[in-house]
């Protein structure tokens, strides 16, 4: 009876072998294409990752062996260190303003390309330059120069006797200029919402007109709940770069987060605890701090989205 279970279990395993074997030889050619990647993910992702949980756990400046300390780090962040707090807060803000005024704007000006305007294609070109170019250090430098004391900005207002203050200098708008830059940033969202719209056939609007349906009840009833998809998807992924927004706060208030820490993001905080201060291990702890909040605050917008967001299929 043994010899008869043996034999089984050694049919059944030359058996998975050769399917194994089977199964390597027929995708070979997609391993070898694949594997690139694999190695990037191993060795500039997961290995990373793997590397900044730990430090995050230690006492590392860089130039000293890391030396464990548990989660005095994390501990350091809620009750003894003010400015993560405020890096905090002004991230907030950020995000909550700039990602709601820059997916109003994309979608109105998407609703308005979607009329069949003449030479639309220059114009969606032409509208989404900025998202090329603004995350980019010149356009940063740029922008301080707009808003600077003597900058275009103040001088246009000034043609009307209005006195403007130093928007980059005054912590009261600091942050604000920086919004303003990242809702002029539109351009990926208008181009995915210029999609969407163009998904949505015309005859619920030829029945709707003939129900008498205005223009606005039409973009409220049939507009919206149809591109709830595209809105949410718009969403998740402005809400993720927001908050992972550096270069802008890091040129316009060069690197300090002033004034008066009015745009010290939580990534120039970050970076400066990192690179600036060297106390990588509490630097580490920061971004695992981050990935969570991202993560949070992620999870929720796809629990929420049973309730708001509805597919063609009729479901949700």
């Amino acid at each position: 009876m043994g010899s008869v279970t043996s034999a089984t279990k050694n049919a059944s395993t030359v058996k998975k072998t050769g399917f194994l074997q089977g199964l390597w030889k027929r995708n070979a050619v997609g391993y070898l294409f694949l594997l690139p990647w694999l190695i990037g993910l191993i060795v500039l992702t997961i290995g990373p990752m793997i590397s900044s949980f730990y430090y995050s756990l230690t006492k590392f400046d860089v130039i000293s062996p890391p030396r464990y300390i548990g989660l005095e780090n994390y501990a350091t962040m809620l009750t003894a260190d003010p400015r993560f707090l405020t890096s905090l807060k002004v991230t907030f803000i950020y995000v909550f303003s700039s990602v709601p005024m820059k997916l109003g704007f994309a979608l109105l000006v998407a609703v308005i390309m979607n009329k069949g305007l003449r030479g639309v294609g220059f114009y969606r070109t032409m509208y989404y330059l900025p998202t090329l170019l603004g995350g980019s250090v010149a356009i940063a430098v740029l922008w301080r120069k707009i808003f600077g004391g003597s900058g275009v900005v103040n001088e246009f207002l000034l043609m009307f006797g209005i006195e403007a203050p130093d928007w980059i200098a005054n912590p009261d708008y600091a942050l604000y200029s920086i919004v303003a830059l990242s809702v002029w940033q539109f351009g990926s969202s208008m181009i995915i919402f210029l999609a969407g719209l163009k998904q949505i056939p015309q005859d619920f609007y030829e029945a709707s007109q003939v129900d008498g349906a205005s223009k606005l009840r039409q973009f409220w009833h049939i507009t919206i709940p149809l591109l709830t998809p595209v809105i949410f998807f718009n969403l998740v992924m402005q809400l993720i770069g927001s908050f992972q927004a550096f270069t802008q706060s890091f040129i316009i208030s060069g690197g300090q987060g002033g004034p008066m820490d009015s745009t010290l993001f939580y990534t120039l905080y970050l970076y400066m605890k990192g690179f600036a201060f060297y106390e990588m291990g509490y630097a580490s702890a920061m971004a695992w701090v981050l990935l969570v909040i991202i993560g949070m605050f992620t999870a929720v917008l796809f629990a929420s989205s049973k309730l708001w967001v509805h597919y063609g299929d009729g479901g949700k």
